[in-house]
């Protein structure tokens, strides 16, 4: 039971997300319905489960944690769960732990998150403009999350900003956006939108912004060097020549990037997503509940991984979305 976790087309797992929970205090447009219905509490991993579930995955090969939800800062008493995950990195068994956030509460934890191990956050922040940010989150308030990218770098972690390119909201963006990253040496990677979740009155298609075209819009104002790094995620990377400054672009649409995935979910019910385009996932609460031994849980994990499918199918060539699937962004944790 010590073989690194492999899957079928010899890609080892070595990154899990995990989402703590599915409640969050913004509502953006992409990622939820305006009126959510949220899971019962007993439905959820407990804090204490969270920690096993995370702990078998370490034993089993996974060097990096990433903590999603919902917004993971608003789960009670979440710091405790960081502060027991940090005896990972101690003994070198996990080599990052990190988060991703809307912000709003890093204010309040950023130092316990940096105290807890946590070198790095992701925050979604998809404008600067206090009117676009609370159109596009419904409830968000951009001077909280401001305070909030403030306290992270003054506790020392390093900022990267996830920002959904979104046809008609933020293309206006696209150079101040820029601008005000590089002035604060905060990184900053561009993601194009996924067709998830009940789409409404979300026209997905018409949201569709190619980051090939936002690319391009880029090189009319500088040079664009290509990078070779990767931090584990689907994200190339490039260097803006004229600020020296790293861009990201996360490009499930306009480019698959399915061929080097080493990465699967976990939700805060204990589902296995092994691929986030695909519906199919796996029950590990059960077996987790079920014995107080991991044997089964690991068996578990291991079954899963062994279904895990090539890639997504995700597609919007056609002028229609291809690929869709039903659940919402904050179910899976994204």
């Amino acid at each position: 039971m010590t073989a690194p976790l492999i899957d079928p087309f010899a890609r080892a797992i070595s990154y899990l997300r995990v989402s703590v929970t599915d409640r969050c205090d913004f509502r953006c447009v992409y990622c939820m319905s305006e009126n959510m219905t949220f899971l019962p509490k007993k439905e959820l991993l407990t804090l204490e489960e969270l920690d096993r579930m995370c702990s078998a995955f370490v034993r089993l090969g996974v060097r990096k944690l990433r903590i999603t939800g919902g917004e993971p800062l608003v789960r009670r008493d979440i710091m405790t769960f960081f502060r027991s995950m940090s005896r990972h990195l101690d003994s070198g068994a996990l080599h990052e732990l990190t988060l991703t956030t809307n912000g709003s509460q890093l204010e309040r934890f950023a130092d316990e998150l940096y105290a807890a191990g946590v070198r790095r956050v992701n925050i979604s922040l998809d404008t600067l403009d206090e009117a676009k940010f609370a159109q596009i989150t419904r409830w968000g308030r951009l001077p909280q999350v401001l305070r909030g990218i403030d306290a992270a770098q003054r506790a020392g972690l390093r900022v990267k900003l996830n920002t959904v390119a979104l046809k008609g909201f933020n293309q206006d963006e696209l150079f101040p956006l820029t601008d005000w990253c590089a002035a604060r040496d905060i990184d900053l990677t561009f993601i194009e939108v996924m067709p998830m979740g009940d789409l409404g009155n979300e026209d997905r298609l018409g949201q569709y912004w190619s980051l090939k075209d936002l690319r391009a819009q880029l090189e009319t104002r500088t040079t664009l060097t290509d990078l070779p790094e990767k931090t584990g995620g689907p994200a190339r990377y490039v260097r803006l020549e004229s600020t020296g400054q790293k861009i990201g672009f996360i490009t499930p649409l306009s480019h698959n990037f399915c061929e080097s995935c080493n990465r699967v979910r976990i939700t805060c019910t204990g589902e296995i997503y092994t691929c986030l385009g695909q519906e199919g996932h796996s029950d590990l609460r059960g077996p987790l509940r079920g014995s107080e031994s991991d044997a089964e849980l690991e068996s578990a994990i291991r079954a899963a991984i062994a279904r895990k499918p090539k890639g997504h199918d995700f597609d919007y060539s056609r002028q229609q979305i291809d690929g869709q699937v039903s659940r919402h962004m904050s179910h899976t944790g994204g």
